[in-house]
Formats: C-alpha cells, sequence, structure tokens
C-alpha cells in the first residue's frame, strides 16, 4: 500500500505553462492539441438529450466513450511534460488534468502500479464533479453513480499509460447523494462484469439501427397506405389529361421488358408510384421491390447501403449484411433522387450495372445480381453531366427508356379526379363522410400552380378533410392559407353563386388599360407570345428582379421563375 506521502500531488506548474490562448485565431492550446472552453451546463444538456434519445444504458455507454478518448489523448502528454520524473508523478498528470479544466478535483486514496508485471490499483476520491452537478439539475437523485465521462477518461489515460485495459468504476457519488465521489480502477478481467463493460466499450452500431428502423417504419407506411389504397396502380388510374396517359402509356411499354427507365418530373408528381406500377406490371412482380432515396442517405453510408458491407470493413460495421442492390435481386430497385449519388458510388453503380455483379464494401468476392433498376430525378440529369455533377457513362446508362412524368399545372383537367379520389381516401382514413369541396374552392384549386404538385394536392385535401364537419363541403377558407401564398385571392365582390377568382390584383375596380388591339391581334399571334412580352418586359422594367417582377404581373415568384424557365 502507498503511504499518504507517496499519494501528495506533484506541483502542476508544469502543466499550467503547457496552456496558451490565441483569442486572435480564436484557439486554445494544451501542449500541441487544441482544446475549447464550453459551458458545463451545455455539457448537461447534451447529457440529457442522449438520456432522453438513447436511453441510460446506452446514454453511459456513449458518455464514457467519449471519456475515454479524451483521457487517453492527454495521457499522451505524459512523456512530453513529465519526461524525467518518476512514473508515478508521471502518472498524476491524468488527476492533475481532471482538475486543471474544471472537471473534478481529485484526491489519490490508495495507487499501486506496475508496468513491466501490468499490476494496477487505484482508489482515489472525487470532490466538485462537473458531471455529478449537471446530473443532479436535470434528473435529481440517482440510484446509480453517473460520473460516466470522468470515469471513461480515468480508464482511457490509464489503459495508454499502463499498456493494458484498466477500467473505473465508482463505488460512491455525489450524483446519489452522498458526500463526494469514490472510485476505483483495476485491470478490466479482475471486474466480475468484465464481458459487459468490454461491450460497453465497443462502438455502438446505432446508425445501422436506426436505418434498418427506418426502413421498417417506411414498409409499414407503404403496407398500411397500400391498404387504405387499395393496391392502386398509378392512384387507380386518375387522370384523363393527355400528358398523363402519356406516360402511361411509355409505362405499359416498358413494364414486361427488363429495360432501365428513368423517370424525371418535378418534385410531388408521383414518381414512386410510377415505379411500383411499372414493377407491378412486369414479370418481377412477385420479387421484391426496393426504394433507395439516395439524398436522404449520407454520402459515407451510401456505397454500404447499395452493395452492402462486410463486418469490420470501418468503425461501426459490426456485422455482415447485404446491400439493397442484393435484396432487389430477381426483382427491381428504385433509385429515388439518383443525381445525388456521390462520384464514388457512381462508379461503383455504373460497374454493378454493366456487368450485373457486385462486391460488398470490405469484401473482394464478387456477386451476381438480376435486378431491375428505375432511377429517378427531379433534376435535368444532362444539365448535370455538363456541370460535372454526374457522371455521362451513368447518364447514358440510366438513359435508356425516359419517361416524363407532367407536373400536375399540365394536366389540369385532372385535378377534380384527383381531388374526389383523395376525399375518398381521407373519409376512409379519418371515418368522415365530407361531400367534396365547394365550387369556389374547386374553381381556386384548378387554378392553383401547384408547385408541389400531387403530393401538395394530397396534403391540402388531408388537411380540409380534418377540418371539414360531416356532412359539409370543404370550403376555400380551409386551404386559403396555402392559396394565399401562391398569390390566389378571392375577389372582392364575391357571392353566393359567383366563383370568380382574381390573381393578386387586389381590387374589382381594376381597369384593364386601353390596348392596341388591332395591331396586336395580327396573323401569327399567339397568348404565349404575349404573354412571353410581357414577362420579358416586367423583368426590363424591374432590372431583372424576379419577385419584382412578379408582383408586376400579379403572380407569385414560383409563378414567374417558371414562365421564364418555360421561355427559355
Amino acid at each position: 500500500m502507498t503511504n499518504e506521502t507517496d499519494l501528495k500531488l506533484p506541483d502542476n506548474s508544469d502543466l499550467l505553462s503547457q496552456i496558451s490562448f490565441e483569442p486572435d485565431h480564436g484557439k486554445v492550446w494544451l501542449n500541441e492539441q487544441r482544446m475549447i472552453l464550453i459551458h458545463s451546463a451545455v455539457m448537461g444538456l447534451l447529457r440529457k438529450e442522449l438520456i432522453d434519445t438513447l436511453g441510460v444504458t446506452r446514454a453511459k455507454a456513449f458518455l464514457m466513450r467519449f471519456g475515454y478518448q479524451s483521457g487517453w489523448m492527454d495521457a499522451e502528454l505524459v512523456s512530453k511534460v513529465r519526461p524525467d520524473l518518476s512514473k508515478k508523478d508521471a502518472y498524476f498528470v491524468g488527476p492533475q488534468l481532471h482538475g486543471i479544466k474544471g472537471m473534478v478535483k481529485v484526491e489519490p486514496v490508495e495507487l499501486e502500479f506496475d508496468i513491466e508485471n501490468k499490476h494496477f490499483y487505484c482508489e482515489m476520491d472525487w470532490f466538485n464533479s462537473y458531471e455529478a452537478e449537471v446530473h443532479l439539475k436535470q434528473f435529481g437523485i440517482s440510484e446509480d453513480p453517473i460520473c460516466w465521462t470522468l470515469l471513461g477518461y480515468a480508464s482511457g489515460y490509464t489503459t495508454f499509460y499502463m499498456g493494458q485495459e484498466i477500467f473505473f468504476k465508482e463505488n460512491s457519488c455525489v450524483g446519489c447523494g452522498d458526500a463526494h465521489c469514490h472510485m476505483t480502477g483495476r485491470p478490466v478481467d479482475e471486474w466480475e462484469d468484465h464481458e459487459d463493460i468490454k461491450r460497453m466499450f465497443m462502438p455502438d452500431p446505432v446508425a445501422d439501427e436506426l436505418f434498418a428502423l427506418r426502413n421498417e417504419i417506411s414498409e409499414l407506411k407503404d403496407t398500411f397506405r397500400s391498404s387504405v389504397e387499395g393496391e392502386d396502380i398509378l392512384g387507380d388510374s386518375i387522370g384523363q389529361s393527355k400528358a398523363y396517359k402519356k406516360a402511361c402509356n411509355l409505362i405499359k411499354y416498358a413494364s414486361d421488358k427488363k429495360v432501365t427507365v428513368l423517370l424525371q418530373g418535378e418534385t410531388g408528381v408521383g414518381k414512386e408510384i410510377f415505379a411500383k406500377a411499372l414493377h407491378k406490371n412486369s414479370d418481377r412482380s412477385e420479387n421484391p421491390f426496393v426504394a433507395v432515396n439516395c439524398a436522404s442517405i449520407p454520402p459515407e453510408l451510401i456505397e454500404a447501403e447499395l452493395f452492402g458491407v462486410t463486418k469490420g470493413a470501418y468503425t461501426g460495421a459490426t456485422e455482415t449484411r447485404e446491400g439493397k442492390l442484393e435484396r432487389a435481386s430477381s426483382g427491381t430497385i428504385f433509385l429515388d433522387e439518383v443525381v445525388e449519388l456521390p462520384a464514388r458510388a457512381q462508379a461503383s453503380l455504373l460497374r454493378a450495372l454493366q456487368e450485373s455483379e457486385l462486391e460488398r464494401v470490405g469484401d473482394s468476392k464478387t456477386r451476381k445480381i438480376d435486378v431491375r433498376v428505375i432511377a429517378a430525378t427531379n433534376e435535368d440529369l444532362k444539365a448535370a453531366v455538363k456541370a460535372g455533377k454526374f457522371r455521362a457513362d451513368l447518364y447514358y446508362r440510366l438513359n435508356v427508356f425516359p419517361i416524363d412524368i407532367p407536373p400536375l399545372r399540365e394536366r389540369a383537367e385532372d385535378i377534380p379526379l384527383l381531388i374526389n379520389h383523395f376525399i375518398q381516401k381521407f373519409n376512409t382514413l379519418y371515418n368522415k363522410r365530407t361531400s367534396g369541396v365547394s365550387d369556389l374552392a374547386m374553381s381556386a384549386l384548378s387554378s392553383y400552380e401547384w408547385p408541389g404538385n400531387i403530393r401538395e394536392l394530397q396534403n391540402m385535401i388531408e388537411r380540409g378533410v380534418i377540418l371539414t364537419e360531416n356532412n359539409h363541403s370543404i370550403d376555400l377558407e380551409t386551404f386559403f392559407p396555402s392559396l394565399e401564398e401562391s398569390g390566389l385571392a378571392l375577389s372582392k365582390n364575391t357571392r353566393a353563386g359567383d366563383t370568380s377568382i382574381s390573381l393578386d390584383m387586389n381590387s374589382q375596380d381594376y381597369k384593364l388599360p386601353k390596348l392596341p388591339y388591332k395591331e396586336i391581334l395580327t396573323e401569327g399571334f399567339t397568348l404565349e407570345k404575349l404573354e412571353s412580352a410581357l414577362v420579358e418586359k416586367a423583368m426590363e422594367m424591374t432590372d431583372g428582379n424576379i419577385t419584382h417582377a412578379a408582383d408586376v404581373l400579379g403572380i407569385t415568384r414560383s409563378q414567374m421563375s417558371y414562365k421564364l424557365k418555360k421561355g427559355e
């Protein structure tokens, strides 16, 4: 046992001299390590959020690993700061840095260590633990010790110093109502629960679990919505417009062939519905349909998600699992927002499509796949190729059978059909009996530009059904927050039976100026040419300011942007 004199901490002036501030450069240094000053209360809020989000067990393990890395890095200072001191005095860098950083005051009680023979035993008292303080403020008295970051720090520091796994536990803790904290450290294998301790310091596969849960939720949503919609194909084939029927016919032509299909259209036009219809009408309909939103997966994980991963391929890859392409083999994979794929993933995808084979991340084994590919994008892929954002060879590989899905504003005659369909759907879902929309509301909805397309329409109708009493029609005021933002407004002289709508003219007294109609209405005149000229003039008058030009024309900025794009 070490006597009291041996346990006296050495002078810490050598440690304090290692701290330097560079406020002009926004940096604080401890020797060669960059540090930061942060409020302990903020750490308390982080701790609370981790506990609320991950649960106590996972939050404890996370914070212990966090502290472990901090202790490990500080241990690297030992040989630099105290190269000529005894092993004991050098070891006390850790406890002293605990105090210098404002984490806790450390008083050694017992210390035995023999690096050569791998013997270690330590007891220390902790006073003024910041971690106990913030925990008490957030949660009150705890049943179990809660200085998790400090324990992790001591474990990481000592493990580095001793060259073997050392783990510390609290025997008493202020967070439990004790007068001060007391902790004991020994080699991890000497603890009875050493297997549990080792697992605690393994990387937590929480990201993998979150992805798995997200996929499960997505599948449950699809199952639920399918039961409501009765396994609709293209929304019960709702639509009579020429543009819509053209897209539907192309889907039918492509369905029974393995050809790669590229669905192009704005956000919300229903690209995934078209993709599912294509799959369901194909000879692969009994096999998997796997949808992947390329924009929702972090770039560093996209290859693992698409091609699979081998255990140990990277930190957090705790198990071998197949990727989306393997899951879709013999079926169909739907790559939504494909333009968001990073360059490396684009190259790997191109090879997989060309060779019908892939390699999992971290594996050298080649696996054959038989998958039908449907890609989708709301961006112009050809423009993305020119901008260097997308590989030209992958573009040509995907652009074998392109299908343009029209925006809702180009199929206005379908809007009443879609409205009725969604009303029936949400009446069933919410056990309501709304009786359609009012004439005025139908007129407004038919005049709206629908920047969010069918998805926006569906959401608006859902809101209307929820807010409308049974046996009542959905009136314009129910939709008004969205329609008002679009620039649509009721004419001030509206009365019962009058369904006139004015486009942001703001007054029924607005008088159209006298124009040389005879000169305008000459051979070759079209409304499109007149509109284009007005748009060009409005942009000229406002020095190219789209928002101000839209105000001049009495339309919204999004409508103005669309008209400018259409005129290009």
